[in-house]
């Protein structure tokens, strides 16, 4: 049953946290962001923010600082926005899977290509 309300918790942070990037951050740093998931703890103490940015290394890089620095803020802000009796502290973090599906993607794709060829 504690599961289950981990998991909505965490739903419900992804969901408020890329609201609040999109509507209420104003940091001309931060690029084109997509909040991929949430992992939350038992204990709601901490909560693992995955993201995907769009652009170069470069731009991720600048990204995750601008939103390490706004970390309070939009800590704070969930806090507003979710009822809870502790707001979880936020780790930002790249998630690197979409990255990873595009590169076997075009591996599978060079594979087929080579295969007609023959």
């Amino acid at each position: 049953m504690a599961k289950v309300r981990v998991g909505r918790v965490g739903e419900q942070i992804k969901k408020e946290i890329s609201q609040i990037i999109q509507s209420e951050l104003k940091d001309p740093r931060i690029g084109f962001i997509t909040v991929t998931g949430v992992d939350v703890t038992n204990d709601f103490s901490q909560a693992k923010v995955f993201l995907s940015v769009l652009g170069s290394d470069e731009q991720r890089e600048e990204t995750l600082k601008a939103l390490g620095r706004s970390r309070g803020f939009i800590r704070a802000e969930l806090g507003k926005r979710i009822r809870m009796r502790k707001v979880p502290e936020i780790l930002f973090k790249f998630d690197v899977s979409i990255d990873y599906g595009s590169k076997i993607e075009k591996l599978l794709h060079q594979i087929n290509e080579e295969n007609a060829g023959v």
